[in-house]
């Protein structure tokens, strides 16, 4: 017996002891006439990831955020040696609100903190910098030469007379504005970090780390003293304090999920399963992830929820295809073969266009991108499993709710009554873009958006668009710290640092410094930059001082020998131990993309015009350093990670369908979302970076669950010869109704984000819901729409097709 004969016989039978148990495909055979040996695979490797969850740690890393392939981080990486405590830094200050520094309460507690600091783990001791370290030291002239020593000598005991003498040494340091604001209120502590803890190997931990110095700044804070934290140490910590508030509306928008779905279904049984499977699928990405080694960072956490959402989505359309079944009288396990065989090709399909989308984005050369990509391909091929696979075993157990069946099939004959009389208001609406006349009026309007958010689309930028941690809220203690730092300090927690690569013993050499000064010179003239330092400022200031202090000699000493001098009282961090690489400090008001591109593109200019075989100017070191060469690298990735998505996708769609026209029908409406979404992160001052990839990628993933759904059961009926309008009626009866619902319920419930007091999480949610919402609008206008200039009856060749059956006792 042929196939479509075989399908076409168990279309009419609905008791079990009628069912020949040896018919459907060999995966539906495997699992269904095994359903118990499966079930129990199912729990027994839930509960083992489940205990391997307890093991999953949060945290970030600072390296895994780094491009290493990029020129940029190359040039960093040769010199890493060189530039140690000058990219990973904590600034900590500490603010006297009613007197100057220059008193010893305070300088008491600046030396408490300063020792606190340096015993925490993860500090880069040698490199910690502050009034109290041996590393802050003066330069001066006396009636002897050139002098200098530490800025707190070893005999201050905070008399008067050691306080006047102390600032006597910070005028002459050059200090003020980098460790102490100008108005003497504040000084700064410097705290480099490593990446690993020394003691253990690991990862630094930046969430107790955070809390430590959480501890230190509750301990010393007072009414006459506030203490002022900034670096990425912080946001991360920050974030992960933020976790337990994520965590609360991530669970709003599993209740409203819940919530809208049995309003929808009026069946506890077939709601529990659907959320049991989706939940499911999350516990078993928990427990893999610790066990090969992987954790959950403050961008990766979105993962889970996005896993669950996806589960939902394909989740509802099988408990909707059984309902339908077993209200037609259907056994509960033959409803649950005949939903897995009618929807086993979409749902994979869809589940796969789904992974590679996510999967692209492993071609970034970004760690931290690849891990969010790897798990969120591994929380798809999971779903694989658990929704295609469990959902439909599980039903088969359990089964639905006669009376939720009941009442389904009512509707569903009503529907199908009244496709010659009148149908349902909403139906009858997108009916109406089946026909070529409104079709093209849809096509209208959808180029016109198109192209108007292609025009805003363009003034798109890569990378944070607003001072201090744009993943926290302005107002968050962080940003209002940063805010501090950056108006009280020349030298703000944004920092580029220059590497000026000469010969041997040539960092002092004349020439080599006349260029590093005009370098600085046009620098300062940018908006963005506060201010620069290098070894040039140290020699003019040193040249002042050795001309009894006139400033008429503020400039280079063109003598080599007063510049060697000076080169041998400079400290280290200004040129390396073999004097061949020169470091030129450029301290950024922000870190938006537009600073970063406009510094950067300064220093590539003048390195074109100027490199020679004397000197080469190299980018980047320091934070921001690292995140021009990240905003590069996301940069070029966007576009080709587009563009290798949806080639992707588009082939499984060729796959799938056989019929390039139905492809177009598929890939059309994601691609407006696409230009519509970009153009609504322009408008809300959104970048395009590492937080926001993963979430452009999956409206592409989404929007083509809804579209697959929709359209194979549309070609299933228009190969049988139904006209479209009636072969789209019968989709939207099947299909359309838990589309729209899978639609609103995931767009209600992250648009509760919006009220997140993580900023970053505030962005997702209304850009995911923007995604849900219009991706499911494209998969029920623009599709009919497109399919009524492109489709036909009969479109694309025959096919083995696991929708027949769709009506078992129609």
């Amino acid at each position: 017996m042929s196939a479509d004969c075989n399908k076409t016989q168990q279309s009419a039978v609905t008791r079990r002891d009628e069912f020949d148990v040896n018919s459907g495909l060999l995966i539906e055979r495997v699992i269904f006439n095994h359903r118990a040996i499966v079930l129990v695979f199912f729990l027994l490797v839930t509960l083992v990831l489940g205990l391997q969850t307890s093991k999953l740690r949060l945290n970030a890393s600072f390296e895994r955020g780094i491009p290493t392939a990029h020129p940029y981080i190359a040039n960093y990486m040769a010199h890493k040696n060189a530039l140690q405590g000058m990219t990973n830094v904590l600034r900590v200050v500490i603010e006297s609100r009613h007197r100057t520094i220059f008193d010893a309460e305070y300088m008491d507690t600046l030396r408490k903190v300063n020792d606190e600091l340096f015993l925490l783990p993860g500090v880069d001791r040698p490199f910690l910098k502050s009034l109290w370290t041996s590393n802050t030291r003066w330069l001066g002239v006396t009636e002897d030469g050139l002098d200098g020593g530490p800025v707190i000598p070893d005999e201050f005991d905070s008399s008067p007379q050691s306080m006047a003498r102390l600032r006597a040494n910070i005028e002459r340091s050059g200090e003020i504005g980098q460790l102490v604001a100008p108005d003497f209120q504040s000084s700064m502590i410097v705290v480099p970090l490593l990446e690993h803890d020394p003691r253990t190997g690991e990862d630094i931990d930046y969430h107790e780390l955070s809390l430590a110095v959480e501890r230190i700044r509750a301990k010393y804070e007072s009414d006459a003293l506030r203490l002022h934290v900034t670096g990425f140490a912080k946001v991360v910590g920050d974030l992960l304090d933020g976790l337990r508030q994520m965590l609360v509306f991530f669970a709003a928008t599993v209740a409203i999920a819940v919530a809208i779905l049995y309003s929808a279904t009026r069946c506890v049984r077939s709601t529990a399963a659907v959320v049991t499977c989706s939940l499911v699928a999350v516990v078993w990405l928990l427990g893999v992830l610790p066990t090969f080694g992987y954790i959950l960072d403050p961008y990766s956490i979105l993962v889970p929820f996005l896993v669950f959402a996806i589960g939902m989505s394909h989740g509802a359309q099988k408990m909707n295809g059984i309902m339908q079944d077993v209200g037609r009288g259907a056994h509960k396990l033959l409803a649950a073969r005949y939903t897995f065989r009618r929807l086993i090709l979409a749902g994979t399909t869809a589940l796969l266009a789904d992974a590679v989308g996510f999967a692209v984005l492993m071609l970034i050369d970004i760690p931290a991108i690849k891990n969010l990509a790897l798990m969120a391909s591994i929380g798809v091929a999971i779903l694989i499993c658990t929704n295609l696979i469990l959902l439909p075993i599980l039903l088969s157990y359990v089964g639905v709710s006669a009376r939720a069946a009941a009442r389904s099939l009512r509707e569903e004959l009503k529907d199908l009554a009244d496709v010659a009389h009148e149908k349902h208001p909403l139906w009858q609406f997108l009916d109406v873009f089946t026909h070529r006349r409104h079709a093209v009026k849809a096509l209208v309007v959808a180029a016109a958006l198109g192209a108007g958010g292609l025009v805003v689309a363009h003034h798109l930028k890569v990378g944070d668009l607003d001072p201090g941690a744009p993943e926290l809220r302005p107002e968050s203690r962080y940003n209002r710290d940063n805010a501090f730092v950056t108006s009280h300090y020349a030298t703000s927690s944004d920092i580029l640092v220059i590497m000026a690569k000469t010969r041997q013993y040539g960092c002092v050499h004349y020439g080599n410094l006349a260029l590093t000064d005009a370098l600085e010179w046009e620098l300062q003239q940018l908006a963005g930059v506060e201010s620069t330092s290098s070894f040039v400022g140290l020699v003019k200031k040193s040249a002042v001082g050795l001309n009894e202090g006139s400033l008429s000699w503020y400039e280079l000493p063109r003598t080599q020998d007063v510049l060697n001098a000076i080169a041998v009282r400079a400290p280290r961090e200004l040129f390396n131990q073999e004097c061949d690489l020169l470091l030129i400090y450029v301290y950024l008001k922000d870190h938006k993309a537009d600073t970063l591109s406009a510094v950067t593109q300064k220093v590539e200019d003048f390195a074109a015009a100027n490199d020679s075989p004397e000197i080469e100017f190299q980018l980047a070191a320091g934070n921001a350093g690292i995140e021009a060469a990240t905003n590069m690298v996301v940069g070029e990735a966007n576009a080709h990670m587009l563009l290798m998505v949806y080639a992707a996708v588009s082939l499984l769609c060729f796959i799938t369908f056989r019929s390039w026209r139905a492809v177009l029908c598929a890939i059309l409406p994601l691609a407006l979302t696409s230009v519509l979404c970009e153009a609504l992160m322009v408008k809300l001052g959104i970048g395009v970076k590492v937080a926001t990839l993963p979430v452009i990628a999956l409206g592409v993933g989404i929007g083509v669950d809804y579209a697959l759904y929709v359209i194979s059961v549309t070609l299933t009926h228009l190969r049988d010869g139904k006209s479209l309008s009636e072969a789209y009626y019968r989709a939207l009866l099947f299909t359309g109704k838990i589309v729209v619902l899978t639609g609103v319920t995931l767009g209600l419930g992250v648009a509760t984000w919006a009220f997140s007091p993580i900023k970053f999480q505030a962005d997702m949610g209304i850009l995911l819901a923007f995604m849900f919402i219009w991706n499911m609008l494209g998969a029920l206008i623009l599709l009919p729409a497109l399919a009524a200039l492109l489709l036909s009856p009969r479109e694309g060749a025959p096919q083995p097709n696991p929708t027949a059956g769709v009506e078992v006792t129609q």
